[in-house]
């Protein structure tokens, strides 16, 4: 099957059942937004969101975050992944968002990525959710399902060139939820140790299924029988 069938099958199942998805970071402004997406590095939503309201409560703006310092900040994470380099990040990018960007968070890529804690797919996750900016996150369930679904040539072995590959086939304004589709789709069907191909929707199309699962699934040939019923040998 070739690429462009790939992205039409991935693009009208999800345009179909899913035509509205969202990240499942809560957030209710952009500040809150970058914050949560720095602590979601290696760790998971639903910890990030448990830790997020405690922490905006006590550090509500990019001042307030400014005036701190890790050493304020690390109990509020204490739980998350890497709370000493990530209590770091937000206190410098509490300093930067106030000395230079007057409080706001930048809608440019490059700019974004000036801020500590922040690389290429943190800066693709803002732009993308709130300004809906043609972004692509790749992340680990991004890198994983598009390679598996074939919608990625093998070569493509690191997140820019996935990045690349999904954005030349995916119409640009559907960039931002395909971002989401992705990673929903990696984070509760096409999961990394064993994916749930039994019950997955896209298995007709998916390269994955088609050369592990249903390979594997191929009865084994019978040996041939002579007129009398006895097998013959198959060595």
């Amino acid at each position: 099957m070739r690429t462009t069938e790939r992205f039409r099958h991935f693009i009208d199942y999800f345009t179909t059942n899913f035509p509205e998805p969202k990240t499942e970071l809560h957030y209710a402004n952009p500040y809150e937004l970058i914050v949560a997406v720095v602590l979601s590095a290696q760790c998971t939503d639903k910890r990030v969101n448990q830790v997020m309201p405690a922490l905006v409560e006590q550090f509500p703006t990019p001042a307030h975050l400014a005036a701190a310092t890790a050493e304020d900040i690390f109990p509020f994470i204490r739980s998350v992944s890497y709370p000493n380099n990530k209590a770091k990040h937000l206190a410098g990018l509490g300093r930067m968002l106030t000395e230079e960007f007057g409080g706001e968070v930048p809608s440019s890529i490059d700019e974004l990525q000036r801020l500590p804690g922040v690389g290429r797919k943190t800066a693709n996750v803002v732009v993308s959710v709130i300004y809906n900016q043609p972004a692509m996150a790749v992340d680990t369930h991004v890198f994983r399902v598009s390679h598996r679904l074939g919608l990625v040539p093998r070569t493509a072995t690191t997140p820019l060139a996935v990045e690349k590959a999904l954005v030349k086939h995916t119409p640009e304004i559907l960039i931002p939820k395909a971002h989401h589709w992705l990673i929903l789709h990696g984070r509760y069907i096409c999961v990394a140790r064993q994916p749930k191909c039994a019950i997955c929707p896209l298995t007709s199309w998916c390269k994955y299924y088609a050369t592990n699962v249903a390979v594997a699934a191929k009865p084994a040939s019978l040996p041939e029988i002579k007129r009398n019923g006895t097998p013959t040998s198959t060595t």
